[in-house]
């Protein structure tokens, strides 16, 4: 298939969306590991884009469920927002709408075995792969936070698990137990060190998923991957105005999200870096990326939530480590990757910033304890 031709089948796709107009653009986005993603722009006036995703179904099962979940999610979050919400004030704050297809009138197409889906795209906004200072950092938190507050009275119960076992570390340590078992032996370096690095951590794997099962976390609805670049920033003003890539919303700890967004922010370098001794935990990050968030969020969370915070930073960049790693092993069947040895290096990153995290656990369990006793004395 020449290029034209695949520029042919994507337009023919999107222009099976309910589109407002003539398309008149389309063109790669993003740099996503998992979906395929483009910017559709038509005709106006004014200009309108969306974005039109192809959804990994080796990944996503039941796509439908993701779709399902994504609409429950947008109804909620509407009608939170059409009854005002006084945490935002005179913020600007979107949710990506689901377009409906022109014929079935569902949130879907399916084409040649693909199945896509076309979404609203956040005007006047820009995203980062790595934060680039205090305010920023703090502005990622706090859109955490408002996302949080804003389904935190949707009952878990209404959304589907699209993804089982995402999220739950214990999981991937059995999944990763099973592929050590059948990979072939290998004497480089790096796989060794973390073969190692994995068995010393082993019992540390399940302590989210055991103060679940003990009762003192809850299930909630969860973003899933609130990485740094998900979090959308308003042009002009520079403040966080939307989370996107809402494929992995599900019932889970709200714990993950905040150990997934402080593993993202907090590590300066990003996860692709070839520095590994530089990689390092900032801990002045994690004091914005905490304010910002416990801002918007500290209303909902429980005592036992700060309790755990620590151990969701550093269980995070653990779990992902692990993924990384256990990919690397098994072939590269996950992730996308660009060269030999791609995720292996991811997981070297991430195990060294679990060191780091590890190494500085006083000073970051003292930054919770000083954060929550603030907001306590109302400061």
């Amino acid at each position: 298939m020449t290029l034209g031709d695949a520029h042919d089948d994507l337009s023919a796709i999107a222009a099976a969306f309910d589109l407002p107009g003539r398309i008149l653009g389309l063109d790669p986005l993003g740099n996503g590991n998992v979906n395929d993603s483009y910017l559709v722009v038509c005709e106006g006036p004014p200009l309108q884009r969306f974005v039109l995703q192809r959804l990994n179904r080796t990944v996503f099962l039941r796509p439908e469920l993701v779709m399902a979940n994504m609409i429950a999610i947008a109804e909620h979050v509407e009608a939170r927002l059409n009854q005002g919400c006084a945490l935002l004030g005179e913020r600007r704050w979107e949710h990506p709408r689901v377009l409906l297809s022109r014929d079935e009138r569902r949130p879907w197409v399916e084409r040649d075995g693909g199945f896509w889906r076309l979404t609203t795209f956040i005007e006047s906004s820009r995203s980062f792969d790595v934060v680039a200072s205090a305010e920023q950092a703090r502005e990622v938190g706090f859109g955490l936070g408002v996302f949080h507050h804003l389904i935190s009275d949707l009952p878990p119960a209404g959304l589907a698990d699209t993804l089982e076992g995402f999220h739950v570390t214990p999981r991937y340590l059995e999944h990763y137990d099973v592929v050590v078992a059948n990979a072939p032996a290998a004497a480089v370096n790096g796989v060794r060190h973390c073969l190692a690095f994995v068995e010393e951590r082993r019992d540390f794997a399940s302590v989210l998923e055991a103060a679940r099962d003990s009762g003192h976390l809850r299930l909630r609805p969860i973003h899933g991957d609130p990485k740094v670049n998900n979090v959308m920033m308003e042009a002009c003003s520079g403040r966080a105005c939307a989370l996107v890539d809402l494929d992995t919303v599900k019932p889970g700890l709200i714990h993950y999200d905040i150990g997934d967004c402080l593993r993202s922010c907090c590590n300066p370098l990003g996860e692709e870096t070839a520095d590994l001794e530089a990689v390092s935990f900032d801990v002045d990050l994690c004091r914005e990326v905490l304010s910002g968030y416990l801002a918007a969020a500290s209303g909902f969370l429980t005592a036992a939530d700060y309790d755990h915070l620590y151990v969701a930073m550093r269980l995070i960049s653990f779990e992902l480590g692990l993924r990384f790693f256990t990919d690397h092993l098994a072939g590269n069947v996950y992730f996308r990757t660009d060269q030999p040895g791609h995720n292996l290096q991811r997981a070297l990153v991430q195990f060294r910033l679990t060191e780091s995290i590890e190494a500085q656990e006083l000073q970051i369990r003292d930054l919770i304890a000083e954060l929550r006793a603030d907001l306590a004395a109302g400061c």
